[in-house]
């Protein structure tokens, strides 16, 4: 078997000019240091190997190694082998470099105007752990010894439908588990062929995006809302129509412009300010949808963590056969990095969109949807779930604390639902909450400005605070270094 380095000096190689071997072979070796691709420190193969791969003596290889020795491009490692110099002899580097002026500027990038559009409202941090990230869960909690425990069982010798393509709409398995959870955990109404798996709830707003949606349709949206169903519906061409949002959830608006295709909601605990639908707004929404024919897209992103009241049913469960495309994620319960959430189709839609999942994104990790399928069967799901809402709650009673004696009752969000993995920090509607932010950014202190989350201009300032990945013991440092930002920003 070739070495990859074998590989690139044997074809290398045969780029060169017409010359004595040996020289050929030299020239190869020492451009592939120059240009970066044989990288400082990095092991050249052992003669016998290189000879063996390059179909040459020994003894040219021998030649050139000793070459590249004396002239400083290689090292000799006694017992080790032959390695790339550190730093190569700057005489040589000054014949193949040049500078970009020589080389010519570099191509201008030109992106489409969907595309610069969404890199303009960017809003995916770069950090993605530590106090007071907001919704993300304690990664180190989740039963990662079980779960593994169940993927090596099923891993040791898998069918091979599950190691290929999936145009099923995931593992049988796992909708069939999902089923079973939903109906008891938040009353959705559903069979397993109405479930889709899906690699997040990123993946399931595009979809619905693209198959219900022509461009310049309207589409309703909570404000202040989830930035990232907004850079979906732009880089798909949908007019977004931002709906206020207060105490009841999400308060329909008047359609002189046009009836909405899409409405996206979430109603157990609306992201970020945290209210809850109310049974009446609920009702009406379902009315307008049913009487406009749109679609509402109920997303359901962390409703298993309340901590306090009876939970609240899903609103696909409200009624028979409603316009709801209920979509959920083990992002917030288990760990992001897993990419799997799912989808509850209406019957009408579910043959169609498990067709352009596949077409569009190829669905895999089977093997994982099949072990996640018995981690739930066997009752590690539910059981984590409880441990986490407990561990959450204590959390967020601390924090809560913590706020309360430092800025008072007030600096609390009147949407206190006691719900979710994050809470809100009012300011004074004259604070630069994006500063604060960012200041607190700098400083290892990650909080979100609640401004970002509104599409329209909007007075309202304050900041999202994530609990459930800060372990008490480190909450109070990390708010004081974020009242220090406060302070210095209103000074």
């Amino acid at each position: 078997m070739r070495s990859l380095s074998g590989d690139l000096l044997l074809q290398r190689l045969g780029d060169q000019p017409a010359d004595k071997l040996h020289k050929r072979l030299y020239n190869a070796i020492r451009t592939s240091i120059l240009d970066g691709s044989l990288p400082p420190s990095s092991r050249l193969p052992a003669s016998r190997d290189l000879a063996q791969e390059l179909s040459v003596s020994r003894n040219t290889v021998l030649t050139v190694y000793e070459q590249l020795l004396a002239e400083g491009y290689v090292l000799s490692r006694q017992g080790s082998g032959t390695f790339v110099a550190e730093t190569v002899p700057d005489s040589y580097l000054s014949t193949t470099s040049q500078p970009m002026s020589e080389r010519g500027e570099q191509r201008r990038v030109e992106l489409s105007k969907r595309g610069a559009t969404l890199l303009h409202h960017a809003s995916a941090s770069p950090k993605q752990w530590g106090a007071f990230i907001p919704g993300v869960p304690d990664v180190n909690a989740f039963p990662h010894q079980i779960f593994s425990k169940i993927q090596a069982r099923i891993s040791r010798r898998p069918a091979p439908q599950r190691l290929t393509y999936s145009n099923q709409g995931g593992s049988p398995e796992l909708q069939h588990a999902l089923v079973d959870y939903l109906r008891v955990a938040r009353s959705v109404r559903c069979s397993p062929e109405q479930i889709l798996i899906t690699e997040g709830i990123h993946q399931a707003i595009d979809l619905v995006t693209r198959m219900l949606c022509n461009p310049g349709d309207n589409a309703w949206i909570e404000e202040p809302g989830y930035w990232g169903i907004r850079n979906i519906l732009r880089i798909n061409d949908v007019n977004i129509c931002p709906c206020e949002v207060d105490e009841a959830g999400m308060v329909p608006a008047e359609q002189n412009a046009g009836a909405p295709r899409v409405i996206f909601v979430t109603p157990s605990h609306q992201y970020p300010l945290g209210s809850v639908m109310s049974l009446a707004r609920r009702q009406r929404l379902l009315a307008l949808a049913r009487h406009a024919g749109s679609w509402i897209v109920e997303d359901d992103y962390d409703s298993e963590f309340r901590f306090s009241g009876q939970p609240i049913p899903a609103l696909q469960g409200l009624e028979a056969d409603a316009p709801v495309i209920y979509i959920g994620t083990f992002s917030k319960t288990l760990y992001p990095a897993l990419r799997l959430g799912y989808m509850v189709l209406p019957k009408p839609l579910m043959n169609e969109f498990k067709i352009a999942h596949a077409e569009l994104y190829r669905g895999g990790h089977l093997l994982i949807q099949a072990a996640l399928a018995q981690f739930i069967q066997e009752g590690h799901y539910t059981a984590h779930i409880r441990r986490m809402r407990l561990l959450y709650a204590k959390r967020r009673a601390f924090l809560t604390a913590l706020i309360e004696q430092h800025l008072g009752k007030q600096a609390l969000s009147e949407f206190n639902s006691n719900a979710g993995l994050h809470l809100i920090l009012n300011l004074p509607n004259d604070t630069d909450d994006v500063a604060i932010a960012s200041a607190a950014s700098a400083r290892g202190v990650l909080v979100r400005a609640l401004s970002r989350y509104y599409m329209q201009p909007s007075a309202r300032r304050g900041l999202l605070m994530g609990f459930a990945c800060v372990p008490e013991e480190q909450m109070a440092a990390a708010f004081s270094v974020l009242l220090e930002c406060i302070h210095s920003q209103k000074s």
